[in-house]
Order: C-alpha cells, then structure tokens, then sequence
C-alpha cells in the first residue's frame, strides 16, 4: 500500500474546522483507491503564539521537511496583528520550502448562482509569483515617535523569478484555451513592470499561447463583467493575491477558493490550502463552507500522484452542491457537519 505522510496545520479560526473536516475526507477516499495518509497534526499558530509568542517552534520548518505535503487550515487572529501571524507562519513556510507558484483556479461550480449575471462562465487559473515581489521583506521604518517617522516597503523581481511563473503560466495555458493575460502596472510602477513586461513577453512568446497585458485596474474590472474571457492569468504577488480573491467572490463566494503554493521541482514539500482566512465572526458556529478546504485537498492529492482519487473527491463535493445542498454564504442552510457528512457518503 502507498503511503503518504502530510502535515495537518488547521491554525486559526474556522481552519480548525474546515481542515481537520477536508481531512476526513481524504481518509476516506485515500481508502477507496488503496493507500494511506498518516497525518501529523500540528498545534501551530495564534494560540501557539499567544501561549509563548511564536506561532510555530524553532524547528518547525525541519520537521515539515521531512513529510510529503502540508494542508493548512487558516492563519490570523483578531488579537493579533496580521503581519505577526502571516510572516510567524505562512509565509516562511512559502520561502522556505521555494514554493513560488501559487495556483488559484476558479470555475463555477455546480448548484451555485454566481455573482454576476452577464458573461458568468468562468473557467480561469490565476498563477501567482508567491516568493518575492511586492512582499519582500527588504524595508524598514525610522524615526518612529516623530514627525518625520517613516516607513518603506521594497518591491523585488527577478528575472529567474518572474521567467518560472511565467513558464508555467504559458504550460497550462497551452493545454487548456491558449491566452495569458499578464497583470501589469507599467503606466505608474515605473521600474518593476516593465521590467515584468518584458520578461513575461520573452517566455511566453515561447509557446503556441496568445499573451496579453492588461492594467491591474482594468483587469479587476474586466474579472467582474467578462470573467468569462479570461484563461490563465500569471500575476506579480500582490496583485496575483488581490485578483484572485475578487474572481473567487464573483463566482459565488471566497469560501469556495483553493490555494495550491507549489515547489515544482518536489525537493520540499508543497502546502495547500483554502484562501479564506479565519472568518473570526462565524467561529464555532458550524457555518463555515468547507468547499476551499476539500478543493485545496483535491489539489494536494493529484500533486502526490493520486489523480483518480482527487477526481473523486471533487466529485463527490461538486454532486453535493449539485443536489442544491449549500453553506449560507452560497445561500443555502447546510451546516459544516452537514455538507462534509453529504461528502463522506458520495464517498461510501
């Protein structure tokens, strides 16, 4: 039997729900196609943090380094300020482990109404540069206290950076409907996007694959009334980050979002995970939509090999949502319990 060992870090908020739920689900379908998932659950996270001020241990990434992947529920606490959380866990996992792609697909999924009326069928990925750009941690803050306290934050591209999502982003544009469409700023960010321009025209005109380069300004507003003439999209961090949570809503809700933060080489684990924070206002309260968390788990699955029961689990998520049965945000009245409980059935 082929066995897999993953790490399970539920972190925050409604990830202690969603994660450990997607979790079972897993289990039962890794039962179905005959192999096995050992999960090590980690206590990682704001609870962690605010017990002995670190949101994991000191060897935490050594201890993730030896598993096979890594599912991550949700990081962030209201108590607790965002860049502490983030950069105490999230995003040292991403740097450490070279995950520089971060894959974020939406399409309309069955049963859901989407939230725009015209042109709504989407069917998109956004790639993502996930290790440097606009999140770089070259910067600093001075003279704090004064009138003249200030701070600055310094974008990073490189052309070994901006090439390999680029790569990939044209790869999967060539099997799927032929059209990149860069994200770009290089009428106000005078250095960076050109620079970002140029490099994405010198890989992607490369492959059989139309490129175009819209302003991020107008490719949100397009995102809204055409989503539909979108195929790929390769995005900077920021942007990447910022879009694919507008395109997510505009299909129905960010509960639906999967997030994959991928080494494609595999010499470090890739961690997966739902994109949509905490939710702080439904904790505890069975609302939470568990469909981010069993799509990120699908896509952890056919990244270790298991395509057939990755496909399964989609299906057994999407046939659920196909017989009408929805969280609220998707406006039904499904708890968590009782969504994941249709899932575990579809799966036998």
């Amino acid at each position: 039997m082929q066995h897999y060992t993953l790490d399970l870090i539920p972190g925050d908020g409604i990830g202690k729900e969603v994660a450990p739920a997607a979790a079972r689900c897993m289990d039962a379908v890794a039962e179905q196609h005959g192999f096995q998932l050992t999960w090590r659950v980690r206590d990682w996270g704001s609870d962690r943090y605010l017990r002995d001020g670190h949101m994991m241990p000191k060897n935490g990434l050594a201890e993730l380094a030896t598993g096979d992947g890594i599912f991550l529920g949700a990081v962030g606490h209201p108590d607790i300020e965002d860049h502490v959380t983030l950069w105490g866990l999230l995003i040292p996992i991403r740097r450490a482990f070279d995950q520089y792609l971060n894959i974020r697909p939406m399409r309309v999924l069955p049963g859901i109404e989407p939230r725009v009326t015209r042109n709504a069928e989407i069917d998109m990925v956004v790639v993502r540069e996930n290790v440097e750009g606009e999140y770089s941690e070259v910067g600093g803050r001075a003279y704090s206290g004064t009138p003249y306290e200030m701070a600055f934050q310094q974008a990073l591209f490189t052309r070994r950076g901006v090439s390999r999502v680029a790569e990939y982003a044209a790869e999967l544009a060539a099997g799927r409907r032929g059209l990149v469409t860069s994200a770009t700023k290089s009428n106000g960010l005078i250095h960076s996007m050109p620079f970002w321009d140029e490099v994405v025209a010198e890989v992607v005109g490369r492959y059989p694959v139309r490129l175009e380069s819209v302003l991020i300004d107008a490719l949100a507003a397009r995102a809204v009334l055409a989503p539909n003439s979108l195929d790929v999209v390769v995005a900077s961090n920021l942007f990447g980050d910022i879009l694919s949570d507008l395109i997510a809503a505009t299909a129905g809700s960010i509960g639906i979002a999967p997030s994959a933060n991928v080494n494609p080489d595999r010499s470090k684990p890739s961690m997966f995970e739902p994109v949509h924070g905490t939710a702080p206002d439904i904790v505890g309260k069975n609302l939470a939509n568990p469909v981010g968390a069993l799509w990120a788990g699908a896509m952890l699955l056919e990244h270790i090999g298991e395509r057939g029961a990755a496909g399964q689990l989609q299906s057994a998520y999407e046939g659920v949502l196909g017989d009408g049965i929805r969280t609220r945000d998707l406006g039904g009245s499904a708890s968590t319990d009782e969504f994941v409980s249709e899932v575990l059935l579809r799966l036998g």
